[in-house]
This record gives structure tokens, sequence and C-alpha cells, in this order.
């Protein structure tokens, strides 16, 4: 990796860290109706007793709670977040005991290739500073034949009018942009859904 991406990455990984750092004591306070969609989304994923999954910027771990009903007590759930405020903030509101929290960037994960069944990714995708690499390193953390999910409590269109902003033909998150873009990434797209009410799009990871 270069010294001038190394330097951006860092940059953003800052900007990230300031943006929800601020944000991370009130944040199920402003979205206290998402957490069925949540449930929802982790019930459609497929996550079997035992599975091994992680919640890719976990944010105040709202899927954890989710997550772990769904791979039982023998399971392994892991929630990673680049911003402390954010992790103080889960461990508040009790969802460590849901899973082990790691202050961790997804873009350099401290996990061996191959040591997980899934990823559960929720509003990280339009964080990432380098999607192609970042998607690829969540393949790099997951078996092949294990799954990811790319999920939001509402569709892009409910986003965009919540920021004030029109939706756009390059959006990365449009069915048309995401598949190319997992698929140069180590996964493949198996379902996609862009309601009101949610976004979720799922991918298996290829050999």
């Amino acid at each position: 990796m270069s010294e001038d991406r190394t330097q951006d990455q860092t940059r953003d990984r800052g900007h990230v860290q300031e943006f929800f750092g601020a944000r991370a004591a009130d944040w199920d306070r402003k979205f206290p109706g998402d957490g069925p969609a949540f449930a929802t989304a982790v019930g459609e994923f497929g996550l079997r007793p035992g599975d091994r999954v992680l919640d890719a910027g976990c944010g105040t771990g709202r899927a954890l709670t989710a997550l772990r009903a769904a791979v039982g007590p023998s399971g392994t759930v892991l929630g990673a977040d680049v911003t402390p405020q954010m992790l103080a903030a889960a461990h508040e509101a009790g969802r460590g005991a849901e899973g082990a929290l790691l202050l961790a960037d997804v873009a350099r994960l401290p996990l061996r290739d191959g040591v997980l069944d899934a990823v559960f990714a929720a509003g990280l995708i339009a964080h990432l500073p380098d999607p192609g690499a970042n998607l690829r390193e969540l393949a790099r953390v997951v078996r092949p034949g294990g799954r990811l999910a790319l999920f939001h409590p509402i569709g892009r269109a409910a986003l965009a009018a919540r920021h004030g902003r029109e939706l756009t033909p390059d959006d990365m998150r449009a069915e048309h942009n995401l598949g190319p873009l997992l698929a140069g990434s180590g996964w493949r797209m198996t379902s996609y859904a862009d309601e009101d009410s949610r976004f979720l799009a799922l991918a298996v990871r290829t050999p």
C-alpha cells in the first residue's frame, strides 16, 4: 500500500470517528424504531446455530441481540467498530453481553483468513473509504460459501429524502452498481431488496 493511500485512509477513518463519535450517545434515541427491522434482516440472513458472525461497523450494537439469538450459545458473535464512543454506547446498553466488541477498522480486521461464516454490515458501505478493497477484506475473513448482508433499516429513496438529496444513477447501493462491485470483491450477490422500509442485499463468498 502506498504512503499516500495510507494517509488518505487514516484521514477518512478520522472523519468517520469524528462524525459518529459526536453522535454516539444519542444514536439509539434518534432511531428508536429500528429494532424490528434489524431483527427481520438477521432472520432473512440464514444464520445457523454455531455460526461465527461479525457485525462489521456495529455502532451501538443494535444487531447483536438478534445475531446472538440466531447463532445460539454455541456460536460466536463479534462486533467491530472504529469509533470508541459507539462501542462505549454498546456496552452501556448491555449489548457487550451478546458478543465480543472490538475497536477495529474493517479495512484491516484483526482476524485470520476464513475464520468467519458470515458478516452483517448495517449502514456500512456508504462510509467505506475504498469500497472494493474493504469488501475484499470482509471476504478475506469469511470462508468460501459464507455470507454477507448489507443492510439499512430504510431504503435508498427514503434515506436520500432524509438527507435532502436525490438519488442518482451512480449511487453505489443501486443494484446495477452494487452487483459488479461485489463480484469484483470476492462476493456473488444472491438477493436484493430496496424498499421504503429497508435495504437488504445478500451475497455469498466465492471460492
